[in-house]
């Protein structure tokens, strides 16, 4: 919590997920869309949907595959996002109001479960989409969070050790708080693309005496 209120104090507010349009579908198909890609390319993807009309689950499933892929070539990986967007849209519309209602810590698992049964959705995937799309209290584990683990959270392994029981460990030492999570999801991105890169932390940044302090 310390890191997490100086580099609130630092960069102030994030209010992720970047959404142009707003609504929970565009929050779920940018989930699916963004693996493997730069969120650049995911709103190239995202304006060419909804330039084309197609800005809702059902337009999803009502459109050809091959138009579809067309549509989300930037992207990446555009013929396996194709078929996973329409399943994710299928899902969607059969649990959207279900998903977005509070529940417990029980039915959060199988809700998650279920995510995770989807053709093209991992545990990034599936917690992205129950955080930002459904508003549910579980925190997102992905490559930053495990390179600010491990060099600035003392966190030994953090690179290397199994989703779940990172998670588990941020949950543990945090308040079970929908804002806290998605928030502090949103600043370690943040973090990391200022300083904290893949080869190392920039000296150069202020941010580096906050985690000091931290």
């Amino acid at each position: 919590m310390a890191l997490y209120e100086r580099l609130y104090a630092h960069y102030g507010p994030q209010q992720w997920w970047p959404c142009r349009h707003g609504g929970r579908w565009e929050i779920v198909a940018g989930a699916v869309l963004t693996q493997n890609c730069a969120w650049r390319n995911v709103e190239r993807a995202l304006a060419n949907l909804y330039a084309a009309g197609v800005d809702s689950a059902d337009a999803v499933l009502a459109t050809p595959l091959p138009a579809l892929q067309e549509l989300i070539r930037p992207a990446g990986f555009f013929q396996q996002k194709s078929a996973y967007l329409q399943t994710a849209a299928a899902f969607y519309l059969e649990h959207d109001n279900e998903y977005a209602a509070p529940c417990s810590t029980a039915d959060l698992r199988r809700r998650r479960r279920e995510l995770l049964a989807l053709r093209g959705v991992g545990q990034e995937t599936a917690d992205s989409i129950l955080l930002y799309a459904f508003g549910q209290p579980i925190f997102v584990i992905d490559a930053y969070t495990r390179r600010v683990g491990e060099r600035h959270l003392e966190i030994a392994g953090a690179a290397h050790m199994r989703y779940d029981d990172l998670q588990a460990q941020f949950m543990a030492a945090l308040p079970k708080d929908t804002q806290v999570y998605s928030e502090y999801h949103a600043l370690l991105v943040q973090l990391c693309k200022d300083s904290c890169r893949k080869k190392g932390c920039g000296v150069q940044c202020a941010t580096l005496e906050l985690l000091r302090k931290a």
